[in-house]
Order: structure tokens, then C-alpha cells, then sequence
């Protein structure tokens, strides 16, 4: 049998609808890849990002009757990101070889772990999940996503297109990884960095099997904010640029200003001068907001505050 030990990292925040099915069909993929002998042994961790409901106990419940089930509950709602992090460095500093993200929900298809792995006994590090279409999406959802994506890519952050944060990593890429030390976590861009072997999966992403998303628009919009400031200084450079183009229109306005004062037609300015005025005004304060923007991220980054605090751990 081969030798290789797996670890399938599920962060979890209200999840309690739909995390037996998920337990289900994990476990089935694990058992799968056993009787294959694709694997020796593999674990399902379920990471606890501060439930308000009953997810915790199951967890525990699931732990005693699913020998693959193992869990660790964080002490405080910390988001997605952090949540998914303390799991995969927790793998990290263990004994298993390789480690799958994947989300609670099951929009993402389970049964491509299987190919990952076969990936990754050919030597390759990193295996990205990628969706094929984006079909179970809404039409706003799937156009503004598009739109992230090649808004990252002109800003020059390096990332896989449709791929999410499901992924095959191995152990010495997990190491890598967890030797970042930002706190401001952007996984799928990070991972990108790493410059190991990687490959792709390629998957239809599934309607969400029960609940609700725990991503309304305000959590994407912020999640694109935090991509794009995290890896890219473009948008300070456009400020600078913008300023210069200001600055050559305000000398056209100053000469046409100065003609119309000569010439006695001082009230008629008065429209476009209003209008420069609110315009150069919003230009300022969304400047202001994009520096704003990056001086919250150092704020972050210089208190040096723990990602994540552990309150809990189950049959890990």
C-alpha cells in the first residue's frame, strides 16, 4: 500500500445542515482511496471558525462514530481565511504528507480529490481545483467574479483563474506557506508565490447542498479589496497618475478661467467650475480611501496579533 497519509482541511462556521452529508461523502472518498491503495491513511479536520449554532457538537458526535472525523474549534470567529489556516498549519507540523482544502458546503466536487492525489504521486506539489463554468452562479455573482479576476491580473497579482481555495498542497509547500508571516490572508494568491510543481483539476461546481452562503456581497467586496491590496501597489500608482492628469487639466481650466475673466464672462465659468470642483473632490477622497487602505493593512500587520486562538480539539 502506499505510504502516503492525507489530510482533508474543512473550515466550518454554521454549518450544522449540512456537515453529516459532507462527513458522508468525504469519508466515502477517503475509504475509496484506501481500498486503491492510493493512500495509507486519511483524516477529515474539521476547523471551527466560531459557530453560533450546533456545528461544534457535531463535530464531536461525528468524531466518535467516523474514525476519519477529527476537529479543532476556534476560541473566536476569526473568518475564512484565518480559519483555513490554522488548519493547514496544523498539518504543517504533523506527520501527514499532504493536505486538501475544501469548503463545507459540497459545491465543490469531492470525487476530484481523487485526481489530485494522483497528482501528487507523480511528484507534483500544489494541485488547484479550478471550476469548468461557473452555471449554478448567479448572473451578478458570475460578472462581478470575471471581473475580479482580470482586475487582479491587470493589477499584476498572480492567481488561477475560477480556482477558489480548493486545493491539494504537500508538505513542503504547507511549510512554505505557513512561513509567511502576514496577517492579512489571501490563500489563493499566496499559494501562486510558492513556485513549486503544480496542476490543475478541473470540476462543475455543484449547487450548495443546504444553508445558506456565508459570503453576501459586503464579504466578497472586502475579500477583492484584501486580494488586491495584499498583492498589488498598482492602485497607489494609479493615484499618482491620476494626480498628474489632474494637475494638466486644472492648466487648461486656469487659461480658459483667465479668458473668460478678461473677456467679462465670469458667470459663465461658473458651471464647469462647479463641476471640477466635485469632481477633483471625489477624486481625493477615493485616493485617500485606496492609501487609507494599505495603512490599515500595516496597522494589522505591525501589532503582530495571533491569527487565530484554540479553544477545543477532537481525535486529532
Amino acid at each position: 500500500m502506499n505510504g502516503v497519509r492525507l489530510v482533508i482541511v474543512v473550515p466550518c462556521y454554521n454549518e450544522e445542515e449540512v456537515l453529516k452529508e459532507t462527513t458522508r461523502q468525504l469519508s466515502n472518498v477517503l475509504a475509496r482511496m484506501e481500498k486503491e491503495e492510493k493512500i495509507a491513511e486519511g483524516k477529515i479536520l474539521y476547523v471551527d471558525d466560531g459557530s453560533k449554532d450546533l456545528t461544534w457538537s457535531l463535530i464531536e458526535q461525528l468524531s466518535e462514530s467516523d474514525r476519519y472525523v477529527g476537529g479543532l474549534k476556534l476560541a473566536h470567529n476569526v473568518g475564512h481565511q484565518q480559519a483555513l489556516w490554522a488548519g493547514l498549519e496544523l498539518v504543517a507540523g504533523s506527520d501527514y504528507d499532504a493536505a486538501v482544502s475544501i469548503d463545507a458546503d459540497l459545491q465543490d466536487d469531492v470525487n476530484a480529490i481523487i485526481e489530485m492525489v494522483d497528482y501528487f504521486l507523480q511528484g507534483v506539489d500544489v494541485v488547484f481545483g479550478v471550476r469548468r463554468e461557473r452555471k449554478t452562479d448567479t448572473f451578478f455573482k458570475k460578472h462581478t467574479a470575471q471581473l475580479f479576476y482580470k482586475l487582479m491580473s491587470t493589477m499584476g497579482g498572480e492567481i488561477v483563474y475560477n480556482h477558489a481555495d480548493f486545493r491539494l498542497m504537500s508538505k513542503r509547500s504547507l511549510k512554505a506557506l505557513v512561513a509567511f508571516p502576514e496577517r492579512n490572508l489571501f490563500l489563493r494568491g499566496m499559494v501562486c508565490l510558492l513556485g513549486y510543481t503544480t496542476a490543475s483539476v478541473y470540476y462543475d461546481r455543484k449547487e450548495r447542498f443546504a444553508g445558506e452562503s456565508k459570503y453576501p456581497f459586503t464579504k466578497m467586496l472586502n475579500f477583492a479589496l484584501d486580494g488586491i491590496t495584499s498583492f498589488s501597489v498598482k492602485p497607489l500608482r494609479l493615484i499618482t497618475t491620476s494626480g498628474l492628469i489632474f494637475m494638466m487639466v486644472s492648466f487648461f481650466a486656469i487659461i480658459y478661467a483667465l479668458v473668460e475673466f478678461i473677456s467679462g464672462n465670469v458667470i459663465r465659468g461658473w458651471t464647469s467650475l462647479l463641476i471640477s470642483v466635485w469632481f477633483i473632490g471625489g477624486a481625493i477622497l477615493t485616493a485617500v480611501g485606496i492609501i487609507g487602505e494599505y495603512i490599515g493593512k500595516i496597522y494589522k500587520e505591525v501589532k503582530r496579533r495571533p491569527r487565530y486562538l484554540i479553544e477545543k480539539e477532537v481525535n486529532l
